[in-house]
This record gives C-alpha cells, structure tokens and sequence, in this order.
C-alpha cells in the first residue's frame, strides 16, 4: 500500500512541477496579462457585452435584420477594438501550448490524454 501512496505522491509532485512551469511560462502570462487589461479596459467590455445582447436578442425573436445589421457592427468594432485582439491572440497561444503538451503526454502514455470520454451515468 505504501507503494501507491509514494506513485501517488510521484505523480502529485510532478503535477505541482508541471502547473508551475505552466505558470511560469511567457505564454501563460502574456495570457494573464491580457486577460487582466481586457478586464480593465470599459471600452472592450462594453463591446462584448453589447455584442453577447444582441446576440441573445436574434436568438429570442423571429428574424430581424436590423439586429442582424448592429450584430455585424458590433463584429467589425470587435475586430478592431486592440485590447480584445491582444486578448484572443493571447489565449489562441496558450491554446496551442496546451495542446502541444497534450500530444507530449499522449505520446508518453500511447493513448490520448484530454479526451471526452462522455458522460452522465445512462
């Protein structure tokens, strides 16, 4: 039994190692960085949230064109806004670093690692 305990401690250990240069990594942190300045930034957040209300509103009603037309608006102010681009180009880089370290694993162990294996009891 103290066999399993020291591997669970292994693994334990080298989860914590691996969390920490994940956080100690330039991609994670630029992605902090700019998730902390998108959190800041007014302007942004005002975007985003206007865009999440109109697209609740043309899920809501039957089609309409004029709410379709602000959606699109809303989309090119988005695509210029920088904070919000800094902010995805951020968070596609962690992205990739995670699945780069997905596939090491999943080599490692010969079978995927981050895989759904579904869900619910039935």
């Amino acid at each position: 039994m103290s066999e399993a305990v020291s591997e669970g401690e292994a693994v334990e250990e080298s989860l914590q190692a691996f969390i920490e240069t994940l956080c100690d990594s330039e991609t994670y942190q630029q992605f902090v960085d700019a998730s902390e300045q998108l959190e800041a930034d007014d302007d942004a957040q005002s975007l985003l949230e206007a865009y999440q209300q109109k697209q609740q509103q043309l899920q809501g009603e039957k089609f309409d064109s004029s709410v379709m037309s602000e959606l699109q608006e809303l989309q090119t102010e988005i695509s210029d806004n920088e904070t919000i681009q800094q902010h995805r180009t951020a968070q596609e880089e962690l992205v990739v670093l995670l699945e780069q370290t997905n596939d090491v694993i999943s080599e490692q162990i010969r079978q995927e690692f981050a895989q759904s294996l579904g869900g619910g009891c039935c």
